[in-house]
């Protein structure tokens, strides 16, 4: 009982009438201000005048269709001259293989096609497939006799490779147990 007693007499009223003073002013500073400050968030139709809408009436500049993937083109706009690059290049070999086509004799399934239609003899039909597979066949042989020869001269090189490395390693496994040898001696002394 004695501590409250002294409580109440150590408050002094300079203090009370002070923070009472603070909260009376803070609650009509934030009660009677302006309404704006307080009031509700602003409204969309009270935008910037910097701020641009959507106008359906008005034509945007839009990608044109071109198709592909959503009725655009799939490729950057950035990368047009690759894919015209690209597209030569296409050109290019489509015409490269039709020449080697028609240079090697091969025939087209049109004329296949013709042949057997107008009857060509069968022994005829042969005989040109026959040179196809000769010609195919001995391009595959000329092709491994290259190879295997290749093979044998890389197998030469290597094994005269490993030869020289080997001396080169005999020769520093001699020079190191010298070394050690040597080492070993000083440390004695």
């Amino acid at each position: 009982m004695n501590r409250v007693i002294n409580w109440f007499k150590n408050i002094r009223p300079l203090k009370v009438l002070s923070v009472f003073l603070a909260g009376v002013f803070l609650i009509l500073t934030q009660a009677c201000n302006r309404p704006t400050i307080a009031g509700q968030p602003p409204q969309p139709s009270a935008q910037s005048p910097n701020t641009e809408r959507y106008d359906p009436t008005k034509s945007y500049n839009l990608n044109r269709p071109e198709g592909g993937m959503n009725n655009f083109s799939d490729v950057d706009p950035r990368a047009k001259n690759f894919e015209k690059a690209a597209k030569n290049r296409a050109e290019d070999l489509s015409r490269n293989a039709e020449r080697n086509i028609n240079e090697k004799g091969i025939d087209s399934p049109e004329q296949y096609a013709r042949n057997y239609r107008q009857g060509t003899p069968l022994p005829e039909r042969v005989k040109n497939l026959g040179e196809d597979i000769g010609s195919s066949a001995q391009g595959t042989a000329e092709g491994v006799a290259k190879g295997t020869k290749r093979g044998l001269e890389n197998i030469k090189e290597n094994t005269s490779n490993a030869a020289q490395d080997l001396t080169r390693n005999a020769q520093r496994a001699g020079e190191d147990a010298g070394d050690a040898v040597n080492r070993t001696f000083r440390n004695i002394d």
